[in-house]
C-alpha cells in the first residue's frame, strides 16, 4: 500500500519547534502549526521583530519564514541519519503588505529528487490573502563519514 505522505517517518510538531530553539526562526517567533501529507504550515507574528521602518512586514522576515519552513519540510522527507538538506537558492515576490497580526506560510514540494528539492511557500495574512510567494531550492547532501 502506497502512503499519501511525502515524509520520512512520522513528523512531530513539538519536536520541530524544539529544533528551532536559539535560532533565527525562534527569534522571529516562527512556530510550526500543522503538518499534512504533503505540506508544512507555520506562523510568524508581524511585530517589532519582523517589521521594517515603514511599519509593514519586512521582506527579509517573509523570506526567513519561507526558508525556515521549506528547509524543515525538505529535511522531513529524508533519513537525516544519512542525509540532510540545505537551501541553495531562495526567491520571493512580495505582493501585499501586512502591518499587524500573524502571517501563515505553507510549504509544499514542487520536486523531490535524489540530489535536489524545490519547495513553494505561500505566505498569507489573517484574511488568507497572499502576501508573498516564494520558491526554495534545497541541495540534498550525504553526511560525511569520519576519516
Amino acid at each position: 500500500m502506497k502512503s499519501d505522505s511525502v515524509w520520512f517517518g512520522q513528523p512531530d510538531l513539538h519536536a520541530l519547534d524544539q529544533t528551532s530553539k536559539d535560532t533565527l526562526a525562534h527569534t522571529l517567533g516562527i512556530v510550526c502549526t500543522e503538518i499534512g501529507g504533503d505540506y508544512l504550515r507555520g506562523t510568524m507574528p508581524v511585530d517589532a521583530r519582523t517589521r521594517q521602518p515603514f511599519g509593514v512586514l519586512h521582506g527579509g522576515a517573509s523570506v526567513s519564514l519561507a526558508e525556515s519552513l521549506g528547509s524543515l519540510a525538505a529535511n522531513l522527507t529524508l533519513d537525516v541519519s544519512a542525509q540532510y538538506g540545505v537551501g541553495i537558492e531562495v526567491n520571493a515576490n512580495h505582493v501585499r503588505s501586512v502591518s499587524e497580526g500573524l502571517v501563515t506560510g505553507t510549504a509544499r514540494p514542487l520536486h523531490i529528487g535524489r540530489n535536489t528539492q524545490v519547495w513553494e511557500i505561500r505566505i498569507c495574512d489573517e484574511q488568507d490573502r497572499l502576501t508573498c510567494i516564494s520558491r526554495l531550492t534545497v541541495a540534498i547532501l550525504d553526511h560525511r563519514k569520519p576519516g
